[in-house]
């Protein structure tokens, strides 16, 4: 184990002490010494420990509360108990509550330190698999970001579709997330702990993609100089994600289907038939079907593929999504030190726009926003769409015989901001009256009141 670790040694029998500190640091570890409970405290309090040995008798206290103590404080220092025989029931119920092992005093010094050696890699381990896992979650981005009904649908049949291991299509326009859903899938499925591996079948030639997917053998063109491994050898046991695959030529299209019905595939240049267990994912933004009708998409790679398929709703049929997701970039994209917020007309221009370039063009549109605001709010003019639309799409914005500094009656401001509580979620008027502080009754008699029409 590495040298470098650092140990604490709390037992009130100070020779004892004296003797494990002197072995330990001939054998390059870092050592300090405590012989009373709340010195040891005060010195983990202060200092990273990676192993703790533990006396149970101590002068001040007993050692379990010493031991509930790292728990508490930091759960990743190892902890070895050091024990009389007659104590050896005491030492399993610390292991219990979260010791690592227990050495029967006196100890032997050469299996003290294998047992210390195992608790360091022990925890070494817990330290990687955390990073990865950490990684792994930024990486993949999972997290979906809305409430509409339209949504809700797609994502439970998507955690249905995880539950299996069929291939998977997911259709949809540019931009409303179909790489997001292929990685949520992923995420949630048994495979998750394994690769997921993206590849964008628009972006690559026909010799290139062939490469990429299945590997060469060393010499099978000019520059194939060594073995290359595919990715669907990579992503064994995994995901592979063939983003645009509509645009996969005819000529890769039988290989592909030839993958899809044994998970058997050659390397470019090889001979021997090698196997993967992939799970295949694909994404489209055109209609295969018509694809196929038209001879441009085989229809037997179709019907493989399609197994599942899951249509994701552009942004223009998900309204109630819009301001949750403009809020999550404000969020992502704002400075820290000036974060910055949507003016209520600024989301109403939102909620009317038929964003054709879907959730990545309202991100676009925010991050463009946060930008050119002047000061923590984001105007309609900030958003930089049309001049047209901005005039048209919303009556809560100021019209051209309004002047920003007009003054509006207590009236025309009720009327105007129950108007945009009414379009933020959807004339829900329940959800509506609660976020106004006002009954379903008061707020149905101000709607006919100001004749406010959805």
């Amino acid at each position: 184990m590495t040298k470098r670790s650092k140990i604490l040694v709390c037992d009130d029998d100070e020779t004892l002490c004296y003797l494990l500190k002197e072995q330990l640091l001939e054998e390059g570890f870092g050592v300090d010494t405590a012989y009373q409970g709340n010195k040891a405290i005060e010195l983990i309090k202060k200092k990273n420990y990676d192993l703790l040995l533990l006396d149970l008798n101590l002068i001040d206290m007993q050692g379990e509360d010493v031991l509930h103590f790292v728990n508490e404080y930091n759960s990743s220092i190892q902890v070895i108990i050091l024990t009389g025989e007659s104590d050896v029931r005491k030492a399993i119920d610390c292991i219990k509550m979260g010791a690592y092992d227990f050495i029967s005093k006196p100890y032997n010094f050469d299996e003290l330190l294998v047992t210390i050696n195992r608790a360091l890699e022990h925890k070494e381990l817990l330290v990687k698999t955390t990073l990865l896992s950490e990684q792994v979650n930024k990486k993949l981005g999972t997290k979906i970001i809305g409430e509409s009904i339209e949504l809700e649908r797609v994502i439970n049949l998507a955690n249905k579709s995880a539950m299996s291991d069929s291939n998977i299509l997911i259709e949809g326009e540019t931009g409303t997330g179909k790489e997001l859903f292929a990685e949520y899938i992923h995420k949630h499925s048994s495979r998750s702990e394994n690769p997921f591996i993206v590849i964008n079948c628009a972006s690559l030639p026909d010799s290139l993609i062939e490469s990429e997917l299945f590997g060469h053998e060393k010499g099978a063109f000019t520059d194939a100089k060594s073995i290359k491994q595919g990715l669907v050898e990579i992503a064994h046991e995994g995901t592979l994600f063939l983003d645009e695959i509509g645009e996969l030529s005819l000529t890769l299209q039988p290989k592909l289907l030839r993958f899809l019905e044994n998970g058997e595939y050659r390397r470019i240049g090889g001979v021997t038939n090698l196997t993967s267990n992939v799970r295949v994912i694909g994404a489209t933004n055109r209609n295969l079907l018509e694809e196929a009708d038209n001879k441009k998409f085989r229809r037997d790679l179709l019907f493989r593929l399609n197994v599942i398929t899951l249509t994701i709703p552009p942004l223009r049929e998900r309204k109630g999504d819009i301001l949750l997701l403009a809020r999550h970039f404000l969020e992502k994209k704002s400075p820290i030190r000036s974060p910055k917020r949507l003016s209520p007309e600024a989301e109403s221009v939102l909620l009317k726009y038929n964003f054709l370039g879907n959730v990545r063009e309202l991100e676009h549109i925010i991050e463009r926003a946060i930008i050119f605001a002047e000061n923590d709010f984001i105007r309609p003019d900030d958003l930089n769409l049309p001049t047209n639309i901005i005039q048209k799409v919303n009556p809560t914005y100021l019209t051209e015989n309004e002047s920003s500094e007009s003054v509006l009656s207590m009236e025309e401001m009720e009327r105007r901001h129950i108007e945009h509580s009414l379009i933020r979620n959807e004339w829900d008027r329940t959800k509506t009256a609660g976020q106004l502080g006002i009954s379903s009754k008061t707020l149905y008699t101000k709607i006919k009141k100001y004749e406010i029409k959805r």
